[in-house]
């Protein structure tokens, strides 16, 4: 028999108690927020306003690793970017212990996703992304680890073939995925040496609480290593004419602050794909933890499979093509 997952363990009592151990008196209310990978929880206070409380997943980040996010954000902060960063307490902790979990506060703020079709948006977010890697490059991360192929593709697409593909289509996911990891390589190497600095990692609209005309940037959960154009990339989507105006836009506000290294747009199919293969490894590695089953029905189908090893192919093209270029 399984023992069961350690987020079991985090009942609204258990949350509250370990809330109140940082001098705070709940007020009994309690919403889960929607997160998977970390616990988050929006929890009421006594005559004030709620806070938000994250739970970090066990045995993901070390102590280390989670106050150099911290850290990074608090940098951030300093230089008048809007950032939502974690509650300190009196003695200055940032990152708390309850029992077998370690766990952070955080101011509440409103807004919602920014609506990324909005040219002017996407200005208003290459300022703030061009200002947060001036700050972001200005040391690296010395504890949490970089975006690259290694990490990202092949160590996925050894899970996955293990574990997960159907043994109908483990022959044609195996090929394939050879065939996308050098198409990787090579993208890689026409690139040429491009500089890693601390980026956001994981910047898409989600990320965002937008509210008077900018947003608050949250979650640095992901904040690793890599080039500047992992954070941009993500802002784009849609037909290839659609995307080379949205980066225009985009690295119209950038350069207002910073300097963008144009071979970096050599591998926005590069980290697109790598980020393809590490979301299905992410759910594979996942899978014991009850809440995804129940929120990722459709994953590991035979049907999930067929697709995924479909984008891959998409994406193995893409990679062959000339790179993206704003328009």
């Amino acid at each position: 028999m399984s023992s069961p997952h350690p987020f079991v363990t985090l009942t609204p009592d258990f949350i509250m108690q370990a809330i109140e151990t940082e001098g705070y008196l709940c007020d009994g209310r309690n919403l889960a927020l929607n997160s998977y990978e970390n616990r988050v929880y929006q929890v009421g206070i006594e005559d004030a306003e709620p806070i938000i409380a994250k739970f970090y997943r066990p045995d993901r980040w070390s102590d280390a690793q989670i106050l150099e996010e911290h850290d990074f954000s608090y940098e951030l902060e300093q230089q008048e970017l809007p950032i939502v960063t974690p509650l300190k307490n009196n003695a200055g902790d940032s990152l708390h212990h309850y029992q077998n979990f370690r766990f952070s506060l955080f101011q509440r703020k409103g807004g919602h996703a920014p609506e990324l079709d909005h040219q002017n948006n996407l200005s208003i977010l290459g300022r703030l992304l061009g200002r947060m890697h001036l700050i972001g490059a200005r040391a690296k991360f010395q504890h949490r680890p970089s975006i690259n192929i290694q990490n990202y593709g092949y160590d996925s697409a050894q899970f996955i073939s293990q574990h997960f593909i159907p043994s109908g289509l483990k022959t044609a996911y195996a090929s394939l995925a050879a065939d996308v990891l050098n198409a990787l390589e090579q993208s890689i190497k026409r690139a040429g040496t491009v500089r890693s600095i601390r980026v956001h990692g994981d910047c898409h609209a989600g990320n965002m609480l937008w509210r008077d005309e900018r947003p608050n940037f949250v979650d640095f959960d992901d904040a690793r290593m890599a080039p500047a154009v992992q954070d941009i990339w993500m802002l784009l989507s849609g037909s290839r004419e659609q995307q080379s105006i949205q980066l225009n836009k985009v690295l119209d506000g950038y350069f207002e602050f910073n300097d963008f290294d144009l071979r970096e747009l050599q591998l926005i199919e590069v980290f697109r794909t790598l980020r393809i293969m590490h979301y299905s490894a992410w759910l594979a590695r996942r899978w014991q933890d009850p809440a995804f089953p129940h929120s990722f029905p459709w994953f590991n189908t035979e049907r999930y499979w067929e697709q995924h090893i479909l984008e891959l192919r998409e994406q193995f093209s893409l990679l062959n093509e000339p790179p993206l270029s704003p328009q």
